[in-house]
């Protein structure tokens, strides 16, 4: 339970008239008027002077209770009622987001508008649960399965489809090493390797260090072979990211129990 904290604040000597405390007790002229108004009082800040009826004299300082300090007691009732709101628009959110990319191609196929459609639902996932401190999480942890991306890097849209990566494309990630890994299957089956160094609690530099051309052939990456990647939503299925270049990534869990080689 919130406990309420009430401060009580003086008047200054400086204070124009109209600021003073001011007591109001029953006045003999008033008659039995007063008792039937009850209680007069004046305040100033947090504090009020009162005057109980038929008690003249008896005045007594008392700290009212303000919306500011009731409402103290509100944010955990609020609270919950928010995150359970917020999940469940982030549940609908996530539906919306997989229907609308699932006839894409990983985003190959993708016209300007169905681009412009998935990055307003993103948007919307990101804001109604936005991810908070993903890089502490266990459930960064594993191998994620690439669902769709704006990345043309990643998608080669411009050689035959033929020629495209068609298989399963897979990142993963270990917070506990801060190492990441790229991998693709069919056509080519390559692979690459980065350390990760955090910059804030959801965002990392990426560093590539090795290649491997058939997941065979090592080649060491060069210098410039470089990035950064912000996790902006999260949950125990679905992971959304983006690039330093602006690309857009949406994944889904594939073996949270993956490590990546040091």
């Amino acid at each position: 339970m919130a406990l309420v904290s009430l401060s009580l604040s003086l008047p200054s000597p400086a204070a124009s008239s109209s600021n003073r405390l001011i007591a109001s007790t029953p006045s003999p002229s008033s008659g039995c008027a007063g008792s039937r108004r009850g209680l007069r009082a004046a305040s100033h800040g947090s504090l009020t002077l009162t005057a109980a009826p038929g008690r003249r004299g008896d005045v007594r300082w008392r700290a009212p209770v303000s919306l500011s300090s009731f409402s103290s007691f509100l944010p955990p009732f609020f609270k919950n009622n928010k995150e359970k709101e917020d999940e469940e628009k982030a549940a609908r959110l996530k539906e919306e987001l997989l229907a609308a990319i699932a006839p894409l191609d990983r985003g190959a196929e993708a016209t300007p508008e169905d681009k412009a459609r998935v990055e307003e639902i993103a948007r919307r996932l990101e804001e109604a649960r936005p991810a908070k401190e993903p890089l502490k999480s266990d459930l960064l942890n594993g191998k994620w399965e690439l669902l769709y991306t704006t990345s043309t890097s990643i998608l080669q849209p411009q050689r035959p489809k033929f020629l495209r990566p068609y298989g399963t494309i897979y990142q993963a990630i270990n917070t506990d090493t801060l190492r990441a890994q790229n991998m693709e299957t069919l056509p080519y089956f390559n692979q690459v390797t980065a350390n990760l160094v955090p910059l804030t609690s959801r965002r990392v530099a990426v560093q590539f260090d090795y290649f491997k051309i058939f997941s065979l052939i090592p080649i060491k990456a060069p210098g410039r072979g470089k990035g950064e990647l912000e996790i902006t939503y999260l949950d125990e299925e679905l992971r959304v990211s983006r690039g330093d270049k602006g690309n857009l990534f949406v994944l889904k869990m594939a073996d949270p129990t993956y490590r990546v080689p040091l």
